[in-house]
């Protein structure tokens, strides 16, 4: 094992790997610019070092200032969380060469997932279901109105190099096509350094379920599970659960399955989710995309195997062994969601940055909480205005719904307006409640 690790990132996430670094006998180096410099994740790290300005291109965001940390602070290894650096085969390919080692996936795996096209091509190619789309990238809006009469309306455009359900819209005739076009290709400029896009035949009434997986150094590819993360603002996900109570069990042995094939297809090492997205209608499933990177909600996937998935990805990528029995199936006990409480509007899902006044956190029997802020800390503009992860853990689906609201009643945050009132709405919410639920259901509770 490998004796330090820098964590390249931020928050609740750097917090978190700090837990297991420690627990492991691992020094944790973190990093941090001036709006993080009094959260918690900075005054736990082993050593924190200070990177600049607040914008994120100049420090979480600077490869070369973080590979210059790595060599001065002599860490071992480099966790890059999720978000900014996590999915970069540019960055992951530099942290190697300076000699480090890199907890995540080989480059190469990362730059073919990255690129949506080239990913649901390989896929296909491995015997994955992908859903009806383009196979190259769509040059411009004329050629987009041809390809959809092939594929059928209605079509998701997507950004062929994008992620967070940026300049992702669904069009549903050619007019409406050409405007989302444009947009997408806009923002996919914009935010991605790429104009390509993509488009798909859209499922209006889908889930979206994705499957943890882990690579393990022998070249097995094994399942941990799935997790629904159905419940969507603006395509970003706000809360996840697993087992997902819309998945029969045929229906999940063929998607842990295909999951396992796709890891298989680029050779994955380390900790990955491949997503997909579920026909309500028909029960069929095609592939999303592939997370080459932990997620945000794998605590739920922690809860119901009792496995540390950040210990796996240090043993794994230190050439050791994993701490469970990877020869036979995994097979997650109890029912487990996870809640992401934001700095923003219960109603409009709009940022509030501000300075927390006030920070309880709830606990008890199956009650985790990993956050990233505390009292007297500052909400930024500057970052994703997540502020924790509210996780819970019951026997059964109504136990676990039954702790989520007596935390979800028991969690104070006071400064900054926060989503747990959504949060309460959604637990108390027919829809969600049955499990008969889609992506669309956050629209339909506003």
């Amino acid at each position: 094992m490998f004796d330090s690790v820098l964590i390249a990132n931020r928050g609740e996430i750097a917090r978190r790997v700090i837990r297991t670094a420690r627990r492991m006998g691992v020094k944790a180096i973190a990093v941090y610019s001036d709006a993080d410099a009094d959260l918690p994740y900075v005054h736990e790290a082993d050593e924190a070092v200070y990177i600049g300005e607040p914008a994120p291109a100049q420090s979480y965001l600077n490869a070369v200032l973080l590979i210059d940390v790595a060599r001065t602070t002599g860490a071992a290894a480099v966790h890059p969380g999720y978000g900014f650096l996590a999915e970069s085969p540019g960055f992951a390919r530099a942290v190697i060469g300076a000699g480090r080692i890199w907890i995540g996936p080989d480059p190469a795996a990362i730059e073919q997932m990255g690129d949506k096209i080239r990913a649901r091509n390989l896929m296909a190619a491995a015997g994955v279901p992908v859903a009806a789309g383009s196979a190259d990238p769509v040059p411009d809006a004329d050629a987009a109105v041809t390809e959809a009469d092939r594929i059928g309306y209605p079509v998701m455009v997507k950004a062929a190099a994008g992620g967070g359900g940026i300049g992702m819209s669904a069009a549903f005739d050619p007019a409406g096509l050409r405007k989302a076009f444009d947009t997408a290709r806009s923002r996919a400029e914009r935010f991605f350094g790429s104009p390509e896009i993509l488009l798909e035949r859209y499922l209006p009434r889908a889930r979206h379920v994705e499957v943890q997986i882990l690579g393990l150094g022998d070249g097995r590819v094994i399942a941990l599970g799935e997790r629904d993360c159905s419940v969507q603002r603006r395509h970003q996900k706000v809360a996840e659960e697993t087992p997902s109570p819309g998945v029969s069990p045929e229906l999940r042995a063929r998607m842990l399955a295909a999951a396992v094939r796709a890891g298989e297809a680029v050779g994955y090492l380390g900790a990955g989710t491949v997503e997909c997205l579920v026909d309500t209608e028909t029960g069929e499933f095609v592939f999303l995309e592939m997370n080459t990177r932990l997620q945000v909600e794998h605590p739920v996937t922690e809860l119901v195997t009792g496995i540390d998935l950040v210990e796996q990805q240090f043993l794994i990528a230190a050439g050791s062994t994993v701490t469970f029995d990877a020869a036979a199936p995994v097979v997650p006990a109890g029912h487990a969601l996870e809640l992401r409480v934001y700095a923003e509007d219960p109603k409009r899902f709009l940022p509030s940055p501000g300075i927390i006044t006030a920070w309880s956190e709830p606990a008890g029997p199956g009650v985790r909480v990993d956050a990233g802020y505390a009292a007297g800390t500052t909400v930024t503009p500057f970052y994703d205005p997540l502020l924790a992860k509210l996780c819970v853990f019951g026997e059964t689906r109504a136990e676990a719904l039954a702790r989520a609201r007596a935390a979800v009643a028991d969690f104070r945050v006071e400064g900054p307006k926060t989503n747990l009132p959504f949060h309460a709405e959604l637990l108390d919410n027919a829809e969600f409640v049955s499990g008969a639920y889609d992506t669309g259901l956050v629209s339909r509770m506003r």
